[in-house]
């Protein structure tokens, strides 16, 4: 059985460390307000996710995608300046990012953010020095085999697709509550964004709660639970991401699809 399997199978049986409870949310922002110098980017945005959901946060070029993801992760641009943020009964908004990043909160940028001069291997354990129960090397490469293939090849000269597993992997390998994953899709073969997909179904069982930015909106709302769409940094629709893909001129308007 595989590494996966067995932790799904110790959800299933009672763990009280990572039963989910669908009855409240496990991560809340409320009204969040951020800015990069005066500009006024995130206005007053506020969200619910219980765990174990996936979230598709939509909208056009610049309406605050990224920059809502970036205060989440309390990052110290955009600044933050009004609102909570919640994680399993966790302050966030009171962390610095090095503290929420501890707390369960891991951002894969757009850019992936792989360090240079280090193998796959030397990548995902770096990532592990962090104190925490994150997965295993064993486990990684279970689920990423491309990974294992290529455990000893530098990682900046992974394809597209491969750096994007690497960047997911690295965040597994931490104590992983919350996944923000900023445009996973970008540039890449269908085959690698089925890989992808497969990989956030299988944690979502173990109680990994996923928001996902992607400008490919349909994909995104196919594999999510719920879906908020925000426009010109603020929350135009919060609701299932069936009703978005069930209303064409909700997708119209604030979507262009």
């Amino acid at each position: 059985m595989s590494s996966v399997a067995m932790q799904s199978e110790t959800i299933a049986a009672g763990s009280n460390t990572a039963e989910l409870d669908t009855t409240r949310p496990f991560f809340s922002v409320r009204d969040m307000h951020a800015y990069y110098g005066e500009s006024y980017i995130v206005q007053g945005v506020s969200l619910d996710i219980r765990k174990g959901e996936i979230l598709a946060l939509l909208g056009r070029n610049g309406a605050g995608k990224t920059s809502t993801l970036r205060t989440i992760a309390r990052t110290d641009n955009p600044q933050m300046r009004q609102g909570e943020i919640w994680l399993d009964g966790m302050p966030i908004h009171e962390m610095s990012s090095y503290q929420a990043a501890r707390a369960g909160i891991q951002l894969v940028p757009e850019d992936r953010r792989i360090i240079q001069g280090l193998t796959v291997e030397e990548n995902i354990s770096l990532a592990k020095v962090a104190p925490g129960n994150g997965w295993s090397l064993e486990q990684i490469y279970e689920s990423f085999p491309r990974l294992a293939e290529r455990r000893t090849q530098e990682g900046v000269t992974l394809s597209g697709g491969e750096q994007q597993m690497l960047a997911i992997a690295r965040a597994l390998a931490r104590d992983l509550k919350l996944l923000l994953l900023d445009e996973p899709y970008e540039g890449l073969a269908p085959v690698i964004v089925h890989e992808i997909e497969r990989i956030l179904h299988s944690i979502k069982p173990l109680g990994i709660t996923t928001i996902i930015v992607e400008q490919n909106a349909v994909a995104a709302l196919k594999l999510a639970d719920r879906a908020v769409i925000l426009d010109t940094g603020e929350v135009a629709f919060a609701g299932t991401a069936k009703e978005v893909l069930d209303n064409a001129d909700l997708r119209h308007e604030y979507l262009a699809i």
